[in-house]
Formats: structure tokens, C-alpha cells, sequence
């Protein structure tokens, strides 16, 4: 059964600017604006969609702070900065009744190996190993099946999905949460020719991962050849990411879906690549810089660059040639016929 909210509730949750109208139904569900109904909540989080207001039958409805006129009888409105994060606060409370935090204690099933230390407030969930001298921080949970290795340091109030991997001497900060299937620390792709064959170069570092870092489903970090592969602080890495060894990703970057990131790179500060993007290795991105899907980048960016394309060119740029490129036939057939016409205006040469 799903928890129901009254609208004085919901207000107190989503702490809007304003409120308009009123509503008496219980909300026990979260709708778009076009097929929501009486019990349902929806909001306004792109322009595209303001004309669905005004035809949508939700409860409750979050908006933008400046949306003109007054809501329908039996309809709510709450005003707000963003409608969105006035959403992420409903869900994120949502979140915590449907899916409570597991309670503290080792599950029968988990191995935990002689010298491993695990806070009395956390939770390893089943089939969980936890090798020698790793450390699990107070409050974090590790879903079931969780690998940690040995050496491994897991700060506090993090969540590690269900078969998730931290390998040997690698470091998350507090608040990490890895999705299902992620793997931090696996071996950073490394082989040297020798006479024909590729050697296997030992990669003997690790990764540290920063405080409120997430890592999504089946993302792959590789720890480094020596030192350290870096998550600065906030950054949110998507699903099927790939981080190669000794890289240095900084602080609240976005990296989106099947990005790839060559070894040894490094981005500032809020950098954001759109999903498909990829690097070459030893690159320095700057800081503010946005990468656009499927981009491949092959050399250092200044800070605050926005390229996009195969290869990446300065935004502007590309976009005149996304503008042009369709017209290349017609300027070919143009050039031809101005050729043609100036072939034969040109005046013969005087034979010698």
C-alpha cells in the first residue's frame, strides 16, 4: 500500500513561496501533468509543458512561483523557486518510507575476515564479504552480495547497492552511494609490447572517492597504475561510465550515461559531459566546461569551453556547420557551374 499525504503535509515537505486553492483528497500518487488524476500530484518542471496545466485534473500541483491566475475548485497550487526541487524533497521523503534504512547488524550469511571493522551502527546486508583490515563507517549499509576489499576504507552514512565492488585499499568519503553493479577500483588498463606480447603493467594504486560522490549501476572506476584515481567532492557519475587510471575528476562534476574517460586526464571543477562523450588520455579539461553527447575530445579545453561533435569543436562552430552541412550538395553543384561558366569566358592563350 502506498503511504497517503494530506495537502497540509505536503506544504510542510515542499515548503513552497505561496499557495492557491485547496484541496481535500489525499495524494497517494506522483503523475505528468496529462494523465493525473483526483489523489495524484504532478508539476510544472519544463515551459514545454504550460499548457498542460490548465487541463490537468492533479490534486496538487507544483509550480512555478510567477504561474498566472488561480487554480480550480478542488485544485492546490504551491508556488515555488524551482517545482522541481520542491519534487525531489516530496520524493526524497517518499523514499525514506518505502525503502527505511536497514537496521544495524551483520547479516548470518556475510563473511567479515578477522581484523575487519565494521561500525556497531552499520548494516552488511547477505552474502556480503568484508575482507582483513577493511572499514565500514558508522550508519552505512551494504545491500546484499557487497564485495569490500582488504584495506578498504567505506566512510559514514554511505549506501553501496546490492553487488557492488570496492576493491583492495581503495577509499570512499561519506555519503557515497554506489549503484548496483558498480566497481571501484578494478584494474586500470595498462600492457606493455614486449616482443610481441602484451605484458600486464601492475596497477598498484587505488581510487578516493570524495563525500557526496554517486556512482550509478554498473559504472567502472579503475585504480591507478601508481597513486591515486580521484572523485572530487558532489560529483554524480551516471550508469555505464567509464573512468580510466590516474585520473583526476574534480569536484560536483555531472558525468552522463556511457561516458568514457581515457587514463590519466583530469577535469576541474564542474565540468559536465553529456552522455556518449569521450576523452583521449592525458588531457586537461577546465573547469565549467561542457562536453556534448557523443563528443570526442583530443585536447586540452580552457576553462568554461562548450564543444560538441566528433571531433569536438568550439559550440558555435559546429553549429554552423550542422547549418551548412545539409547545403554541401548544392554549393558543389554551384562551384561546378561557376567553374563551367569561367572556362568558358576565360580567353584562349596565344599560341607561342
Amino acid at each position: 500500500m502506498s503511504p497517503a499525504f494530506a495537502a497540509a503535509r505536503i506544504i510542510e515537505i515542499v515548503q513552497p513561496v505561496r499557495s492557491l486553492g485547496a484541496t481535500e483528497a489525499e495524494i497517494i500518487g506522483i503523475a505528468p501533468l496529462d494523465s493525473a488524476t483526483s489523489g495524484e500530484l504532478s508539476f510544472l518542471g519544463n515551459p514545454k509543458y504550460r499548457d498542460e496545466v490548465a487541463r490537468s485534473r492533479a490534486s496538487v500541483l507544483l509550480l512555478p512561483v510567477d504561474y498566472p491566475g488561480t487554480p480550480p475548485a478542488g485544485q492546490l497550487w504551491l508556488l515555488l523557486d524551482n517545482p522541481s526541487v520542491g519534487l525531489t524533497r516530496l520524493c526524497r521523503h517518499l523514499e525514506q518510507l518505502l525503502w527505511p534504512k536497514p537496521a544495524p547488524g551483520v547479516h548470518p550469511s556475510a563473511v567479515v575476515v578477522a581484523g575487519a571493522r565494521i561500525a556497531a551502527t552499520a548494516h552488511v546486508g547477505p552474502l556480503c564479504i568484508v575482507e582483513a583490515e577493511a572499514e565500514i563507517g558508522e550508519g552505512t549499509v551494504l545491500q546484499a552480495g557487497v564485495f569490500v576489499g582488504a584495506r578498504a576504507r567505506v566512510g559514514q552514512d554511505c549506501w553501496l547497492g546490492a553487488h557492488t565492488v570496492l576493491a583492495q585499499e581503495c577509499v570512499l568519503g561519506h555519503r557515497v552511494r554506489l549503484q548496483p553493479g558498480a566497481v571501484v577500483g578494478s584494474d586500470g588498463y595498462g600492457y606493455d609490447t614486449v616482443k610481441g606480447r602484451h605484458e600486464k603493467i601492475p596497477q598498484v594504486g587505488n581510487v578516493v572517492v570524495g563525500n557526496d560522490v554517486e556512482i550509478g549501476a554498473n559504472a567502472t572506476i579503475d585504480r591507478a597504475r601508481f597513486s591515486h584515481t580521484t572523485i572530487g567532492e558532489g560529483t554524480k557519475i551516471d550508469n555505464l561510465v567509464q573512468i580510466g587510471h590516474n585520473c583526476v575528476i574534480g569536484r560536483h562534476c555531472l558525468i552522463v550515461a556511457q561516458v568514457g574517460i581515457a587514463g590519466s586526464t583530469s577535469l576541474g571543477d564542474y565540468v559536465v559531459m553529456a552522455g556518449q562523450a569521450g576523452t583521449a588520455g592525458h588531457l586537461k579539461i577546465g573547469s565549467f566546461s561542457k562536453v556534448g553527447g557523443r563528443a570526442s575530445i583530443v585536447r586540452d579545453l580552457p576553462p568554461k569551453s562548450y564543444v560538441t561533435g566528433t571531433y569536438a569543436l568550439p559550440y558555435l562552430i559546429e553549429q554552423k556547420f550542422q547549418v551548412l552541412r545539409p547545403r554541401i550538395p548544392e554549393l558543389f553543384k554551384r562551384v561546378d557551374r561557376l567553374e563551367a561558366q569561367i572556362g568558358r569566358a576565360a580567353p584562349e592563350k596565344p599560341s607561342a
